[in-house]
């Protein structure tokens, strides 16, 4: 039996390559159907308690926001990764400049 039958079909990330542009426009898709999803289901709670005025009203408003809401999450990219730079670091003893004591390697001009 192959050691590799029993693990997942995907391939293991070995590498800080962003996502690919498909699959990050198709996450953006569907966050943006998911966020509509939820302003229709809104919309037919808010018809349905229509007699209840402040969950109605809650139930509009939320209606009316999440439009605006889904474009804004789902133009959104994902944050770059961040690379943790030490720029206060001393470099290594041996790429180190020396001291400027030494006059006769000071050059003017």
């Amino acid at each position: 039996m192959d050691s590799r039958s029993s693990h997942s079909a995907r391939p293991v990330l070995i590498t800080d390559a962003q996502q690919s542009r498909i699959d990050e426009h198709n996450s953006r898709r569907k966050r943006y159907t998911i966020t509509m999803g939820l302003r229709i289901v809104c919309l037919i709670l808010a018809a349905i308690f229509y007699k209840i005025v402040w969950l109605m009203a809650i139930l509009v408003v939320l209606a009316c926001v999440l439009p605006w809401m889904a474009v804004l999450i789902a133009n959104d990219r994902p944050p770059k990764r961040a690379e943790r730079i030490n720029r206060f670091g001393h470099p290594a003893p041996d790429r180190a400049l020396g001291s400027a004591t030494d006059s006769s390697r000071i050059i003017d001009g």
